[in-house]
């Protein structure tokens, strides 16, 4: 999945619902959020994806981020995300780890 723009408040339910189906559920359950195209990203941002990987991680499946600029990825490592969802230079390296 491409995302590109703003991840906030706005942004997070949107988000959420393209990764997981109405139930819940994660569609499908290898995911990678190649996120070279975001400008900024929040608490909201940062919740959305620990939610998605819960769902994907308790389906047996997985979530990895790609291509995050170093501003995204700085948000990302601070809350400690990283250590939980991998982040790859990009989409090729996220598909082949």
């Amino acid at each position: 999945m491409t995302v590109h723009g703003e991840i906030d408040h706005d942004g997070r339910d949107i988000l959420v619902q393209a990764l997981l189906s109405a139930d819940g559920t994660p569609t499908p359950q290898r995911i990678v959020a190649d996120l070279s195209g975001v400008t900024f990203m929040d608490s909201s941002g940062v919740n959305a994806f620990v939610t998605v990987y819960q769902q994907v991680s308790a389906d047996h499946g997985w979530l990895r981020i790609a291509g995050a600029q170093e501003s995204v990825l700085r948000v990302l490592q601070i809350v400690g995300i990283d250590a939980l969802i991998p982040c790859l230079p990009t989409t090729e390296d996220a598909l082949s780890a």
